[in-house]
């Protein structure tokens, strides 16, 4: 089922939680809706569901209005954060919920239920727990229970709001690989609300990111990564470093003439000495020592100087060295007072890195933005 939100805003008294977003998700799509708390990601999800009603706009399910119905109208499936398991009853009768509440007309026998809570609580790798009550569950095992609940009413849309929140980092990755690959079997359009960047990159078709009520881009995971719309997209989605500067005729220039670089902004060609900023991921930071006095016009002309920092702190794990550094020119980063920087543990060994030195960055690869 394919789902269209036209123009759909809403405020919470003066708050505007929603401001005209529009969106289109495919039929079978797994969609993130990816963002910080109270960018409305949450409110636009229980739109959607119908447990929230929008002040303006539509919401359609395969080109059908569904804006005015009830959400047991819409036959979705809802998965909260928090389980919301019934304490009571068991798993069995957990997943059996919602059949069971069917209109006496399209409810099936108990028979058929029976066999359709087996047969789903062996698609979540669940079934030998039948028997046992909630408070008998891991964390992860509950949001399974939970989700396989959701499924039992065959729902042409799944909803589900931060649905591995609650649970600690490394069952939260074991489900969110688990869920691609049920999604991947079952194909159900769904839907999903986080504010974890790495879930959402690495679960979802596509992701939505939104900021203050709207939508800032849409994309594949590839692509917001490699082609971050806005300011707020490139420092939203993994860690960045951020440097102030001047942009002129295609250039931006961090730092003064003789400890500084300048980067190539072609998509700024026309602009003439305006104020500017560039985001630069860790990785991309090249790293060596400063050397004092170094030729002026090659670090200018060849673009190779650098921004002096001093190492502050150096963190290797496993790979990877990650570096803390503190800007000798206190105008260049605007990102705090720490430059953050990654390179191989072996190049980090071999260099001899200490605390307290100078070094030098250069950035390999910048997004430049004009003020």
């Amino acid at each position: 089922m394919s789902i269209a939100i036209r123009t759909i805003s809403k405020d919470f008294g003066t708050f505007k939680a929603l401001r005209d977003v529009n969106l289109n998700i495919e039929s079978g799509e797994l969609v993130a809706l990816l963002g910080p708390s109270g960018c409305g990601k949450t409110t636009l999800l229980r739109i959607i569901a119908g447990l929230e009603a929008a002040d303006q706009g539509h919401i359609l399910f395969s080109g059908e209005d569904t804006t005015e119905l009830h959400a047991r109208q819409r036959n979705v499936g809802f998965v909260f954060q928090h389980y919301a398991l019934f304490r009571h009853m068991s798993v069995f009768d957990n997943v059996a919920f919602g059949l069971r509440m069917k209109p006496r007309a399209s409810r099936p026998s108990e028979t058929v239920i029976r066999q359709k809570v087996h047969e789903l609580l062996g698609l979540v790798q669940l079934d030998w727990l039948a028997d046992r009550y909630p408070a008998q569950l891991s964390g992860g095992q509950r949001q399974r229970i939970a989700l396989a609940r959701a499924l039992a009413v065959e729902p042409k849309v799944l909803l589900l709001d931060e649905p591995f929140g609650a649970l600690d980092a490394k069952v939260r990755k074991e489900l969110r690989r688990w869920l691609r690959r049920l999604h991947d079997d079952l194909h159900v359009t769904s839907i999903f609300v986080t504010h974890d960047q790495e879930e959402a990159l690495e679960v979802a078709d596509r992701v939505v990111l939104m900021n203050g009520g709207r939508v800032e881009q849409v994309g594949s995971p590839q692509e917001v990564w490699d082609h971050p719309a806005s300011p707020f997209v490139y420092g939203f989605l993994g860690d960045v470093n951020l440097f102030h500067g001047r942009a002129h005729e295609g250039e931006m220039r961090i730092g003064d003439n003789l400890h500084g670089v300048r980067l190539e902004s072609p998509e700024h060609s026309t602009t003439q000495d305006a104020k500017a900023f560039a985001y630069v991921r860790p990785h991309e930071l090249e790293v060596r020592r400063y050397v004092t006095g170094e030729d002026r016009n090659r670090h200018f002309e060849r673009t190779q100087g650098g921004i002096p920092a001093r190492l502050v702190r150096a963190i290797v794990v496993g790979p990877i060295a990650r570096l803390e550094l503190s800007p000798l020119d206190a105008f260049t980063a605007g990102s705090g007072d720490i430059i953050e920087a990654q390179m191989g543990a072996q190049q980090f060994r071999e260099m001899a890195l200490k605390e307290g030195e100078t070094l030098a960055l250069t950035p390999r690869k910048a997004r430049v933005f004009v003020a």
